[in-house]
């Protein structure tokens, strides 16, 4: 029976085992080079150690075992400024700079919506906007973490407007509430010309135009240096944006409010139609309440007691106001706290 060329029987392959030598020795020198292909794995091995010099011996010291001839390079002398070398030649940092004892690390910024209309020409004036924005970026590029409440009172207030052509209270407050997004969005895009790194969260979800407030996140934010501005007051009607920023610092751990306003602080008493009334210096949470003064709502006031939260009101017109009121500088009143100025830079 013929076979097809290139198939063989198993008679055939057993007789071509018999006619095939019994050790590479017998065959000639040029096919003895091929026969190595045919050897077991462990012989290969074997044979590779035999014929392989013994191991060096490992260098334990590996900054000694391989001394520098030449001259460094320009990014080797950049290192070598800026970390350490070990003798195991691993990079380490330098020790951290130690950050400046300014009287306070965290501040809640209260800036109200009449501060930011200015001469009221406009709703909002750029260039109070602008100033706002690089004296925060002046203090922020020093380490202290700030953020900021806008109210929304140079657009519409909820308490003018309740009752005109039946709009009740709730609903005029929820507009109200609009304008500050609408303030706080514009202090965003000023900020962030200068290149200050900043995020708007809103009581209430707007996603399309800012992130909802979210407690850790907020924080998170501030730990890495960008400016927080918290829109839309508390998400809830009949509480004031003043309020908001007192609830607000009591969250994140802010250790001040500064309340930004169009008068220098807080007078003994109405200084328009008391010619004898005088700026006070200090003044206690308690005098706030009992005497009435005009410098934040109730609620508010209370909440930073409850909370030992000092206030600051300071007038937002004068230059570098707000970088001395955030760098703990006598600026001002100081509402709840004492001047101490063995703290302050």
């Amino acid at each position: 029976m013929a076979v097809a060329s290139g198939v063989h029987s198993p008679l055939s392959l057993r007789a071509h085992a018999s006619l095939a030598p019994s050790h590479p020795s017998s065959l000639s020198p040029s096919s003895t080079s091929l026969w190595k292909a045919f050897r077991r794995p462990n012989q290969v091995s074997m044979a590779a150690q035999a014929a392989s010099p013994p191991p060096r011996s490992v260098v334990a010291n590996c900054a000694s075992s391989f001394p520098h001839t030449g001259p460094l390079s320009d990014s080797s002398n950049m290192r070598s400024q800026a970390a350490k070398t070990t003798p195991f030649s691993m990079i380490t940092e330098e020790p951290a700079v130690p950050k400046q004892p300014y009287k306070w690390q965290r501040v809640l910024l209260k800036v109200s919506g009449e501060a930011l209309a200015g001469d009221h020409k406009e709703n909002i004036d750029p260039k109070i906007t602008m100033a706002i924005a690089r004296e925060v970026a002046s203090v922020t590029r020093l380490g202290v973490e700030v953020a900021i409440v806008v109210g929304g009172g140079n657009i519409f207030r909820g308490s003018s407007w309740a009752g005109c052509s039946g709009l009740d209270r709730s609903s005029a407050d929820y507009i109200g509430m609009l304008a500050t997004v609408m303030n706080a969005i514009f202090l965003q895009a000023t900020m962030e010309s200068i290149g200050i790194p900043t995020r708007v969260q809103t009581a209430f979800r707007m996603s399309e135009v800012a992130e909802p407030y979210i407690r850790r996140r907020a924080v998170r934010h501030l730990e890495k240096g960008r400016v927080v501005i918290f829109a839309a007051g508390t998400g809830n009607p009949f509480f004031t944006t003043d309020t908001a920023a007192a609830l607000r610092c009591a969250e994140i751990n802010a250790e001040v409010v500064l309340k930004a306003t169009n008068v220098d602080g807080v007078y003994s008493d109405d200084p328009r139609s008391n010619s004898d009334a005088h700026l006070l210096d200090t003044v206690s949470y308690q005098e706030v309440i009992s005497r009435d003064l005009s410098v934040m709502d109730m609620t508010a006031i209370t909440l930073c007691q409850e909370n030992n939260i000092p206030v600051v009101v300071f007038n937002l017109a004068k230059p570098n106001n707000i970088s001395k009121a955030i760098l703990g500088e006598r600026v001002g009143t100081l509402i709840g706290g004492s001047r101490n100025p063995s703290n302050v830079v």
